[in-house]
């Protein structure tokens, strides 16, 4: 005899599952360090192929190739995964750069920064109102961005083009919505893609060399796991965004940037001057103004819950 699921340990699982989602992700920059010495253009095109083998494997061993088959017949959901490969190219790819180039605090503040960025897509594109918290709170961070670019001297591309692409990939799986599960639509993505990972495996080839195979087995054996470490995370956390609600993913996206940031600033030594520091201290108060404002209106509103799968 069947039984109904229990709502508490189903809760209870899907809290483990995001967590260890945003766990891994947190661990991304210590894995592609040590990938070294392969480039940021070469892991992201073998990130690319090898999720789409991994996903194949996936697709089979789990017999979805029919809900895949449905989904490929629809050319606007295509285009939509179309879309969102692009998007998510942009993202991997400055990810990478920026990670290998000794800017990984620089990362850390571009998923920091992508609620807020979140919270003004909604405004833009999805026509919706703010609350006059969210609306402190995307001033208080505009301020911290204005404070980085005076004091610090530079300007934080890398964290506003993370944000930028993360964001509008995750208004772009709001679109996509349960129609396309997150297996076949990371296939999608990554067969969109496929091309572009070719070819930069034969630019990378004739600049500098490939160095899958070249650089020692170590290197080959962690490589060969990109894919693998692509989709992982991904499946943790679609697991987990279906069993608990919007404010409990909200929460857990933090665990991420706060262990990229630890990341480069204590174990990688990178440089944490005054004025990053107020920077960041300004950010991690909009997301708490963010935060405290999102629980107390879910109190409110109980029982409502819009979770948008993200990568």
């Amino acid at each position: 005899m069947n039984h109904a699921p229990d709502p508490a340990r189903e809760r209870a699982l899907g809290g483990v599952y995001a967590f260890t989602a945003y766990l891994l992700w947190g661990f991304l920059p210590l894995y592609f360090l040590t990938l070294a010495p392969t480039g940021p253009w070469e892991i992201v095109a073998w990130r690319i192929l090898l999720s789409l083998v991994f996903c194949a494997v996936l697709l089979s061993v789990t017999r979805s190739w029919g809900a895949f088959g449905r989904i490929i017949r629809q050319p606007r959901l295509l285009l939509w995964t179309a879309l969102a490969g692009a998007v998510i190219y942009v993202n991997w790819q400055v990810f990478l750069i920026a990670t290998l180039s000794g800017h990984v605090i620089e990362t850390s503040l571009g998923y920091f920064i992508n609620p807020i960025f979140t919270v003004i897509l909604g405004v833009l594109v999805l026509r919706e109102s703010l609350r006059m918290t969210q609306w402190i709170a995307i001033g208080i961070s505009a301020l911290a961005v204005g404070v980085i670019v005076v004091g610090y001297g530079t300007f934080p591309w890398i964290a506003l083009t993370l944000a930028a692409s993360f964001g509008v990939y995750g208004l772009v799986k709001k679109q996509i919505g349960p129609r396309v599960d997150a297996v076949s639509g990371l296939t999608l993505e990554s067969f969109w893609l496929a091309p572009v990972a070719i070819g930069q495996l034969v630019a990378v080839s004739f600049a500098s060399g490939l160095t899958f195979g070249t650089a020692g087995v170590w290197n080959a054996v962690l490589l060969s796991l990109a894919g693998v470490a692509t989709a992982t995370p991904l499946l943790f956390f679609a697991a987990g965004a279906r069993r608990v609600p919007l404010t409990v993913i909200g929460l857990l996206q933090f665990i991420a940037p706060i262990m990229q940031f630890i990341t480069g600033a204590w174990i990688l030594g990178e440089p944490m001057p005054l004025e990053r520091w107020i920077g960041f201290g300004l950010v991690w108060v909009a997301l708490s103004v963010l935060t405290i404002d999102q629980l107390l209106y879910s109190r409110r509103h109980r029982g409502v819950s819009d979770v948008a799968p993200i990568t």
